[in-house]
């Protein structure tokens, strides 16, 4: 017999992308994410100018429809849906 906790190790909970609050962040740090989410994810839709959605971005960002995740596996933070799976979810969806 076989303990079924051998066949699958869980996770380390230590490398699962977390949710960082706003407020433990400069405004120049999370003006960069906004920029980063603006070139990075509008841009790929051939919007014109994606820094002009930088002002929606950052409501979105106040009213928590966008978190900052941070992956520390990667070492890396951005910004994605509250329910996805870190930044980048929603294009994926």
């Amino acid at each position: 017999m076989t303990d079924d906790t051998e066949k699958s190790p869980e996770a380390d909970p230590r490398q699962e992308p977390f949710i960082v609050d706003t407020e433990l962040l400069s405004d120049d740090q999370l003006e960069g994410l906004v920029e980063e989410y603006c070139t990075r994810y509008h841009g790929v839709n051939d919007t014109e100018s994606p820094m002009a959605e930088k002002a929606r971005v950052m409501t979105a960002v106040k009213q928590g429809d966008l978190v900052v995740w941070f992956n520390p596996v990667e070492n890396t933070a951005g910004l994605g849906p509250k329910q996805g799976n870190g930044p980048g979810s929603a294009m994926r969806n």
